[in-house]
């Protein structure tokens, strides 16, 4: 017979069976999947958040847009002793966000979405600011401002999606690093 010091130095009795789910593939869903062809990659497990995800990515879509617009114009109308280097990275990271809203469009219409670059909107369903400011430093800091601001808003989206489409999340964790990368660099010109 087993005293509680016995039970101690050989631990806790197992009696109870291994509560173990098997991981199994709903049957349902697959078979739901191989009809409805004209949906193309949507299958049921997107649930009922495509719609939303596709709001998310348009609303992306015009940061992106805009981004592209604002590192544009400060590329072409940076003046000063280091404006030339500057003004050409802030050419590299209007590319960059331009090959960001390519991304989000063609994700946006994998997704059985429409996506949306109606130049009126773009602004008021972005989550960045356009800028006019004509002084090198205020470009920078204006720029900074957007990457943090668009950095947030890929950490909620992200967080927002979790496993409800990893497709979408892992496309949007890309750019969150590209964002972070522009951001850290700002900063140091901003020093």
């Amino acid at each position: 017979m087993y005293t509680s010091q016995d039970q101690k130095t050989q631990g806790p009795a197992t009696t109870q069976p291994d509560a173990h789910t098997p991981l199994v593939l709903d049957e349902a869903g697959l078979e739901a999947a191989r009809k409805s062809l004209d949906q193309g990659a949507i299958t049921p497990a997107y649930g009922p958040w495509r719609e939303d995800i596709i709001k998310l990515l348009n609303d992306s879509l015009a940061t992106e847009l805009v981004c592209v617009m604002r590192y544009k114009r400060h590329y072409y109308t940076a003046v000063g002793l280091d404006s030339p280097a500057i003004a050409d990275e802030f050419l590299v990271h209007a590319n960059e966000e331009s090959a960001h809203a390519d991304k989000l469009a063609q994700r946006i219409v994998q997704l059985g979405g429409k996506p949306d670059f109606r130049p009126d909107s773009l602004t008021q369903r972005s989550h960045a600011d356009y800028d006019e400011s004509l002084e090198l430093q205020d470009m920078i800091r204006a720029n900074l401002i957007a990457e943090r601001v668009a950095i947030e808003a890929y950490t909620q989206i992200i967080k927002l999606i979790g496993d409800k489409d990893s497709t979408t999340r892992r496309i949007l964790e890309e750019i969150l690093a590209d964002e972070q990368e522009h951001a850290d660099e700002l900063s140091d010109w901003l020093a």
